[in-house]
């Protein structure tokens, strides 16, 4: 019989140092899972509602067993140090945050691209992204506690608080009061492709679903149609562009 205390005893402290990084990684994995499964059994939608309570409880949960263990102070929902740092450091923390998220989407393609190619890759990341978007949306919904058909307002008000956002230089340009034209006037993937000297980035699939997906989140009156999106041609200005569009119904 295996005496696992014993067992777990043996480890040195480099092993066990990568034990308590991966615990943390099982349990990022295991809550994915988790979402993913009810999003099958139950729907989108009520994935999204069940997550949003399940976040919250685990969340504080954890930081608070963490907080004990490890001697740092819990305010509200959020270890002290960071409720503590200035402004200026928290938005450049977001900022980095941020670019980590876009890192890891791309370290995900090019895994994907280099076992199964860039077909696969784009399919995996085009799917990726009708349960992102949406989920993002809410998030950001929930947070900034908009309406529920807050219509072409509250979709503005959203895409200031995407992901994106923090990292590319993005401009909204009001046709009327149901109708705005959005356009993403820096992207941090596509510049880079351009510093190395490389085409643009063909973003129009995952575009397609992506934006659509916000917005209907946001208002599911609002229509989503795309202007230009590579590999579609564009000004210098801007690399893709969307007209977004409340549909009274």
């Amino acid at each position: 019989m295996i005496d696992f205390f014993n067992e777990m005893e043996t480890v040195d402290d480099e092993m066990l140092t990568n034990l308590v990084i991966d615990a943390f990684h099982r349990i990022i994995v295991h809550y994915g899972h988790w979402f993913a499964e009810v999003e099958h059994q139950l729907g989108l939608e009520d994935a999204m509602e069940v997550e949003n309570r399940v976040w919250d409880a685990s969340f504080k949960n954890q930081l608070k067993r963490l907080g004990k263990t490890a001697g740092f102070e819990v305010t509200g929902n959020a270890p002290a140090i960071l409720s503590k740092l200035p402004r200026k450091a928290k938005f450049d923390l977001l900022k980095n945050i941020s670019v980590n998220w876009l890192a890891n989407d791309g370290i995900w393609f090019q895994a994907v691209e280099k076992k199964h190619g860039m077909t696969d890759a784009k399919r995996c990341n085009d799917t990726c992204w009708t349960r992102y978007s949406p989920f993002e949306a809410t998030r950001i919904k929930d947070l900034l506690r908009l309406p529920a058909s807050g219509g072409i307002e509250a979709l503005k008000k959203a895409l200031a608080f995407r992901m994106y956002a923090h990292i590319n230089e993005q401009s909204i340009e009001n046709i009327d009061n149901n109708c705005i034209i959005f356009r993403m006037n820096k992207c941090r993937v596509q510049t880079a492709r351009k510093r190395r000297g490389l085409p643009d980035y063909p973003c129009k699939s995952a575009g397609n679903v992506e934006y659509p997906y916000f917005a209907r989140t946001i208002d599911h009156r609002i229509q989503t149609e795309c202007i230009a999106c590579p590999p579609d041609e564009h000004p210098k200005e801007w690399f893709c562009a969307w007209k977004f569009t409340l549909v009274e119904k």
